[in-house]
This record gives C-alpha cells, sequence and structure tokens, in this order.
C-alpha cells in the first residue's frame, strides 16, 4: 500500500541422482544365471533390464527421501519453543533477502516487517530449518531512497539471497526490480500497488492489490443493501486510486455516487467545508469510502456528525488499520480492508501473540502476519523447485497454489503476481476489532 507518497532446476536434480544412482548399480551389476540357457544378448538385455528397475527403485526412493527433507510445517514453526529449540539445521542456508524501507517513508511497513521476519525464521529454525536446512534473513535498508535502493539490493545480490522481498512503495521497488533483473523472485510484501506485480519478470506481491480491495469494499457495501456513495479522493495512487476503483464498481453494480469530495492527505484536520458538502447531499443512508489515515477519519466524522448525521457508515482501505483505527476516539462501527484477522489461535493470532510474548509486541499486526506469508512463499518455491537455483525458485513460484501461509492461503498459479488471497473485512463492534467478512 502507498500511505506516504502522492504519495525446472528439479529435473536437473533427478537427473543427478539418476546418474549417481546408475554409477552404483554399475559396480554392483549381478552376473548372469549360470542356468540360463537363452542366448548371450538375450541375458545381457535381461541383467540391463532389471538394472534399470533396480534404478528406478532405487533413483524414486532417493527423490521420495529428498522431498521428504525439503519439507516445512507452517504450524511446527510458530508452535517452537526458542527456548527449547531441537538439533540446530546446518549446511549451506537458504537466504532471504529483505530490501527494506526503515525510513520515515516506509519503516510504518518494513519495520514491523522486519522484526516479524527475524522471529518468525527463528521459529523456522528452532523447528529444524527446511527439512534440516537452515533459513538466512538478510536485512538491508533502502532508505526510502532508490539510488541507495540499488546499492542496498546488489549487497543482497553480493550475499548469495536466493529470493528478495520488497519495499512498499513502487518508485523504490522499481529499483530493486532493475537491480535485480529478473535474476529472481522479488516478493513486495506490504505493497498493494497494482503496477509492481509482473510474473513475466518474477515480480509478486504477497497481498492483494488496491484493486482487489477497493472492489472488495464496494461488493459489500451493495450486499449490505447500501446504495448511495460519497467518496473522499486526492489524485494520484491510493489515495485516488481506491476511492475512483470502489467508485467505478460500485456503480458498476448498481449503486449512485453522489458526491466525491477533495482532501489533502496527512494535513486536511479542518473538516467543516467538507462537512457542510457532504450535509448538503446525504440522507444518512450512504456509505463513506476514503483510503485516508484514521486520524483524518476521526476528524472528518466528527464535522460531520456535528452537522447532525449521524448514520452514514464509515469505510476505509487498510490505511486505516496501520494507522490508528483501534485507537481513535470516534471509530464504532467504522470498517475496512486489512490483511488478515487473530482469532481462535489462528496463525495470524499465534505469531503475534509470540511476538508479544517475546516483548516485540507489532505496531501492525497485519503486517507481521505478511513478513510470514512472503517468507513460507518464498520457501515453498524453494521446496517445489528442489534446488537453490534463483531461476528455478522463481518460476516455481509462479506456479504456486493453495500454499498455507499465516494470514490465508496463497496462490499465483494463472495469476497477475497478485496472489489470489482473500480480502479481509474488519469493523470495529462494541469497542473491539470483529471480522465483518472474508471477500474471497
Amino acid at each position: 500500500m502507498r500511505l506516504t507518497r502522492l504519495l525446472v532446476a528439479l529435473f536437473a536434480v533427478v537427473a543427478l541422482v539418476a546418474a549417481a544412482c546408475g554409477d552404483e548399480e554399475d559396480d554392483a551389476a549381478p552376473a548372469a544365471p549360470a542356468t540360463t540357457a537363452a542366448p548371450a544378448v538375450e541375458e545381457e538385455m535381461v541383467d540391463e533390464e532389471a538394472m534399470v528397475d533396480e534404478e528406478m527403485v532405487e533413483e524414486e526412493a532417493m527423490v521420495d527421501e529428498e522431498a521428504m527433507a525439503l519439507s516445512f510445517d507452517v504450524d511446527a514453526a510458530l508452535d517452537a519453543d526458542l527456548d527449547n529449540c531441537g538439533p540446530a539445521p546446518s549446511g549451506d542456508p537458504f537466504i532471504i533477502g529483505f530490501a527494506a524501507d526503515l525510513s520515515e517513508v516506509g519503516g510504518f511497513a518494513d519495520i514491523p516487517i522486519s522484526e516479524a521476519g527475524e522471529y518468525y525464521v527463528s521459529l523456522i529454525n528452532c523447528a529444524g530449518g527446511i527439512g534440516g536446512t537452515p533459513v538466512e534473513f538478510v536485512i538491508e535498508d533502502v532508505q526510502g531512497n532508490p539510488e541507495v535502493a540499488q546499492r542496498a539490493t546488489a549487497d543482497l545480490l553480493e550475499a548469495g539471497a536466493h529470493v528478495i522481498l520488497g519495499p512498499p512503495f513502487a518508485d523504490v521497488g522499481d529499483a530493486v526490480l532493475q537491480t535485480v533483473n529478473a535474476s529472481r523472485a522479488v516478493i513486495f510484501v506490504a505493497s498493494t500497488e497494482p503496477v509492481l506485480p509482473d510474473p513475466s519478470i518474477y515480480s509478486f506481491m504477497t497481498t492483494f492489490s488496491d484493486t482487489q480491495q477497493a472492489e472488495a469494499a464496494a461488493q459489500f457495501a451493495i450486499d449490505s443493501g447500501i446504495t448511495r456513495a460519497i467518496t473522499f479522493s486526492s489524485e494520484g495512487p491510493y489515495f485516488g486510486y481506491n476511492p475512483e476503483t470502489f467508485a467505478a464498481k460500485f456503480t458498476e453494480l448498481g449503486g449512485e455516487l453522489v458526491l466525491d469530495v477533495s482532501y489533502v492527505p496527512f494535513e486536511d484536520f479542518d473538516f467543516a467545508s467538507h462537512a457542510n458538502e457532504v450535509a448538503g447531499v446525504a440522507d444518512g443512508t450512504e456509505i463513506l469510502y476514503t483510503a485516508m489515515i484514521a486520524p483524518q477519519l476521526d476528524a472528518l466524522r466528527g464535522a460531520i456528525e456535528e452537522r447532525g448525521i449521524g448514520t452514514i457508515t464509515y469505510f476505509g482501505a487498510d490505511a486505516f488499520g496501520v494507522s490508528g483505527i483501534t485507537e481513535i476516539p470516534n471509530n464504532e462501527g467504522v470498517y475496512w480492508t486489512d490483511h488478515g484477522f487473530g482469532a481462535d489461535g489462528n496463525r495470524y493470532e499465534r505469531l503475534n501473540a509470540g511476538l508479544a510474548a517475546k516483548g516485540m509486541p507489532s505496531a501492525a499486526p497485519g503486517f507481521a502476519a505478511l513478513a510470514g506469508d512472503s517468507i513460507t512463499v518464498a520457501i515453498q518455491g524453494f521446496i517445489d523447485a528442489g534446488s537453490t537455483d534463483p531461476l528455478a525458485i522463481a518460476a516455481a513460484i509462479s506456479q504456486l497454489a493453495g500454499v498455507e501461509a499465516v494470514t490465508d492461503t496463497i496462490g499465483y498459479a494463472g495469476t497477475d503476481g497478485t496472489p489470489d488471497t482473500p480480502v479481509y473485512i474488519l469493523q470495529i463492534l462494541n469497542g473491539e476489532t470483529s471480522l465483518a467478512a472474508r471477500m474471497s
């Protein structure tokens, strides 16, 4: 998401295994039975067939053993006790690099992602790694600067990263992609910008796009019987794109856009004139959709309610979830799209509970869970490729389907690099965050 800028190699392995098996069989080839009366050529053919059969059995066993070794269980990792780990995994590590924006620009996302990523990898290694293969998590700060991002990404390549995780904004993300030059997968952890994913250059997102979250909000509104909408927007990506996409889908589904109001993200807090515009057209049955941050919504809603309109439904994009929607005073009933929901001991809840237990409660639990998702995707690509060849891993990631991750299942097969993961719609209800819908 954009909150601050206007803002296979497996076949080669099998071939090597088969060759190795063949060498072993040649050394131990059985002699022809002395009792046979068949011609010598036929004896040789029978022996060769037996050798092939034995090779196939041994090869299948070795492939099965390798598949068992390259395994990963999300639940086993999340349930690992860092104070009581098993034998440490050994050997050459599977390296995940993170071109993280730890600056004031992207730190709201990438700081909690970095913290959660390091914690999740420590759990994975505590539980034995990927079938005994250790995972290494290398972070380089791109500082919100495309030039720095190029140098930081080059350092990750030099460090041998097999997969690279990317920052939240497209301009810095593009610098990462240019440096990687389609040599391996780049997975953007928190970004929802639809311009970033492109499987032809192995560029993927971990979460839904702005298109998906805005259209899910429109569908939810129509399904809830709301037929009139007001949007608050600002020209450009995210703050403009989300409301525009919502309005387009809402009207396509039969709703009516009665007003679009312009505002300045992060700056406007005096919404008196904006509220007057709303009061001039609203009858109280509308949904007010925006991608603004939560503190601005608090001020806007207060100004509208001062004008006697207290029944509007307020709905925001995922900016609400990372800008304090649970902390603002006037948040009862507010809806927003988010990346998951922690409840009933699910993976999202367990990851964040584990962070809190270690004295590292996440400022953005949704982003913490996305860190787990992106690392899980990278690992599954490695497993499916059966190789540490970055291109084989990237190709495998592009074909993933139904991967059990932290927030939900994730897949890329047949997509544009945006995963087929659901959009969660959350609501503040009786002062608590609740799950209103899961839109797939």
